[in-house]
């Protein structure tokens, strides 16, 4: 690829579009956050900048949750009686003030945003799949076909670290496929745990495959090392040519780490960007691995310390889904985290405290794939995906509705009892909460009908709230002291205003199904839930979830604030960003 090709998605044409969708976006996400406050202007509404100079008109559609759909085409920037081209950058700079930006994180908000604009160019470059056609792709295709990243964030494709031949080589939506490169780490520094029934030799030789597990242990020999005294880490490409040949020299001159080359299997980065899926053999396990790129409010590494109760804490999990009748019933399965290795720098951690992003440059995971539980017509889906809308303005969602013949509101119905239910009945009976956003759920379709979920990245994202559970000391870790007020904002916020607020109005939108008949629906499945276990009747009066209001939780204000350690993972709660109130829409039923 010549130096300018490389570029060839920055169009003018392409720029002008991604600038006026990204803005649509931020007027619409910081309104509904309450750090702007749009003015009535006859049919439509303004906002002005810092120095009160520069006006933005856009008109829009002010939905439940205090949802602002903003009509994109509408919107226009105005100063001194003249128009203005919109221009994203420009944005944050008029509303700095407003919006909260320190100087210190201006300009790193700035780059991200960058971003996050020659992202979305690139994806205007790729062929138009309506949303029809993705409601008959392959799991892959589907995860692969996204546009948008996380609804709520609007820096959300930061990436910050990767250059231009790195996005085009490992960001999810070019489809590249990649191999990972392995690394022999010493056993003196480095640990590998996995769950019940495995063991590293067998496990490795799975996943690698025994021609490439011998190829490694050969060069160990021709260096005159043991492969006895080494264990094999899976790292990203990126991570190994930016970070670990630069950061970690002294480990690599000292023969702690050796360099093996690739392995043989190609992967595919997922919606996470760290996540690998295995092409080459679907049914083995994803590889999740360390990426120290700024992406969305954190360094996107792996802890080793946390990599080593991690199996036990899927296993853990498991075990309890297995064992409940309400959970099992709804369908609901965890795709575990079955084995994870990591490497612990001593000079590092010396000079660290347990949440710097040095310590987490060298860790990797093991997650079970979903594809072998498929039973004959089923296909996959991540959730994400449900809030996918083409180039038409159709959204996936409503494509999968139509495929599967049903109404909306029993289409919906099958979808929360997936989904839904069992976070209800996880809260209610064990206290227990899961980051549930759409990329962290696969759904298992058939005929467009989701038949069940499936949770996935556990051991970094569950909490128990009652901190009096009884834990088995492993597992320990994810036991949290949450006020009791704001308990229930894990269900209020990352369910309600996180994605359902987005699925109702693109639904709404196409005239699939009304909001009210959304939130009637997600109401008669939560009464439906609740009358199936009536001994817990005590916990659903104590956490109302038909309470009048709840309080709105900010995710960009957690950015804005700090864009490099958007939450302290050890006081989660203390961390929110809360502004007022929203008024709950199962209220009125």
């Amino acid at each position: 690829m010549s130096l300018a090709d490389a570029v060839a998605h920055l169009s003018p044409e392409r720029w002008a579009e991604a600038n006026r969708l990204l803005i649509r976006k931020a007027l619409a996400e910081f309104t509904h956050e309450r750090l702007l406050a749009p003015e009535r202007d006859g049919e439509a509404y303004v906002v002005r900048s810092d120095d009160g100079l520069t006006r933005y008109r856009f008109t829009a559609t002010v939905r439940a949750l205090d949802h602002w759909q903003v009509d994109a085409a509408s919107v226009t920037r105005h100063r001194d009686g003249a128009e203005l081209p919109l221009a994203a950058l420009d944005f944050f700079v008029e509303f700095k003030d407003t919006l909260g930006l320190s100087d210190e994180i201006l300009p790193v908000y700035l780059e991200e945003i960058s971003s996050t604009l020659s992202g979305t160019c690139y994806k205007l470059t790729k062929p138009q799949v309506t949303a029809a056609e993705l409601a008959r792709a392959g799991f892959q295709q589907i995860e692969t076909g996204m546009t948008e990243g996380h609804p709520c964030f609007v820096a959300n494709n930061g990436r910050l670290g990767f250059g231009i031949h790195e996005y085009l080589s490992y960001a999810p939506e070019t489809a590249s496929p990649i191999r990972l490169v392995w690394l022999a780490a010493h056993r003196s520094r480095a640990a590998f745990t996995a769950g019940a029934g495995i063991e590293y030799e067998s496990f490795i030789r799975g996943e690698l495959g025994a021609e490439a597990v011998d190829r490694f242990h050969g060069i160990l020999r021709e260096q005159g090392l043991d492969p006895a005294d080494y264990l094999l880490i899976p790292v990203h490409p990126w991570q190994w040519w930016n970070k670990l040949s630069v950061t970690f020299a002294a480990e690599v001159a000292r023969r702690h780490l050796v360099c093996l080359g690739e392995g043989d299997d190609e992967y595919l980065a997922q919606q996470s960007i760290r996540t690998f899926f295995n092409t080459t053999h679907p049914e083995k396990h994803y590889v999740k691995t360390a990426l120290s790129v700024l992406n969305m409010g954190f360094m996107r590494g792996l802890s080793a310390a946390y990599m080593e109760a991690t199996p036990a804490i899927n296993d853990w999990l498991a075990q309890l889904v297995e064992n409940d009748p309400v959970l099992k019933g709804t369908g609901l399965t965890i795709i575990r985290e079955r084995a994870a290795v990591g490497y612990r720098h001593l000079e590092y951690e010396r000079a660290t405290d347990r949440y710097s992003p040095y310590r987490k440059m060298l860790a990797a995971l093991w997650r079970e794939s979903p594809v072998p539980a498929l039973k004959d017509g089923e296909s996959l889906a991540t959730m994400a995906s449900l809030l996918h809308t083409d180039h038409e303005g159709t959204s996936f969602a409503g494509a999968l509705i139509e495929r599967s013949g049903l109404p909306a509101r029993e289409w919906l119905r099958h979808y929360l009892r997936a989904y839904y239910t069992p976070l209800l009945h996880s809260f209610y009976a064990y206290d227990l909460v899961y980051m549930p956003h759409g990329e962290n759920v696969i759904l298992v379709l058939k005929d467009g009908v989701v038949r069940r979920a499936v949770y996935k990245d556990i051991a970094e994202e569950i909490a128990v709230m009652d901190p009096d559970a009884v834990l088995p000391p492993q597992v320990s870790r994810i036991r949290v002291e949450v006020p009791e007020d704001k308990r229930l904002l894990s269900i209020f916020t990352d369910v309600f205003d996180c994605f359902f607020r987005f699925l109702a109005a693109d639904l709404a939108t196409e005239g699939v199904l009304t909001e009210d008949d959304f939130w009637r629906t997600v109401a008669e499945v939560t009464r439906e839930y609740q009358a199936s276990v009536p001994e817990l009747a005590e916990k659903f009066a104590r956490y109302d979830i038909f309470a009048p209001r709840f309080a709105l939780s900010c995710l960009n204000r957690l950015q804005l604030r700090d864009n490099r350690q958007m939450v302290d993972l050890a006081d989660p709660s203390g961390a929110l960003q809360l502004a007022g109130e929203l008024r709950n829409p199962l209220a009125g039923f």
